[in-house]
């Protein structure tokens, strides 16, 4: 196996590759507007530090969010477009999921990020690697806390808390995770996003009538 993971739902552009055993390589970039520029070099930058090209590639994982949709949309075509020009298979993995991964906690706890709008993704696990609830968007008042840790980024201390560590999901928690699940037979989705909320972009309606 040579997976080659990469998440762009939050600001961190970043890609991985794991042989099954362990991360070879990691590249990020902690850029909120150019996840287009940045993700194909950070890509080309990962397989250059381990030693291999793209041709060597046997599966892709990408970060299907919650996340902005401008953002995310980059990770999901890239999967998509490499994965019929390799001829390997895509997976998408939720990225609170990589969040939660990442913290290596086996306690209860949430994992919350950005959803701008004054509000944020979020969802609860009983462990690193069990999700119980979620994800869910909602304003930073509404999420049950209830005192739980809170993993990610530094979103609304005064409401949510100082938040643990890792503030962003990086691809080698995302690759490590779906190099796990795989090897344990699992099935993993397909990389199509995850959307919480209606687009921003409607069709209009009918045209109001104009009374002489």
């Amino acid at each position: 196996m040579l997976l080659l993971a990469f998440d762009t739902a939050t600001p961190a552009v970043t890609a991985a590759l794991h042989d099954g055993e362990r991360v070879l390589a990691e590249s990020t970039t902690i850029d909120a507007r150019r996840h287009g520029e940045l993700l194909a070099p950070l890509i080309e930058k990962t397989l250059a530090h381990a030693g291999a090209s793209i041709r060597d590639v046997t599966a892709l994982v990408a970060g299907t969010g919650p996340g902005p949709y401008t953002g995310l949309r980059v990770g999901l075509v890239t999967a998509q477009g490499l994965a019929t020009s390799l001829g390997v298979p895509a997976y998408g993995v939720c990225t609170l999921d990589a969040l939660a991964y990442g913290s290596g906690l086996r306690e209860e706890f949430l994992v919350a990020t950005d959803a701008r709008r004054k509000e944020v993704f979020w969802a609860r696990y009983s462990s690193f690697d069990d999700r119980l609830d979620g994800p869910h968007v909602d304003k930073p008042a509404d999420v049950p806390v209830n005192g739980l840790p809170v993993v990610g980024p530094s979103l609304y201390p005064e409401i949510l808390g100082e938040p643990q560590a890792p503030p962003y999901p990086l691809a080698g928690f995302l690759a490590a995770l779906a190099a796990g699940r795989l090897a344990a037979g699992e099935r993993l989705d397909e990389p199509r996003p995850i959307y919480l909320r209606r687009p921003d972009a409607v069709e209009p309606g009918a045209p109001k009538k104009v009374i002489q």
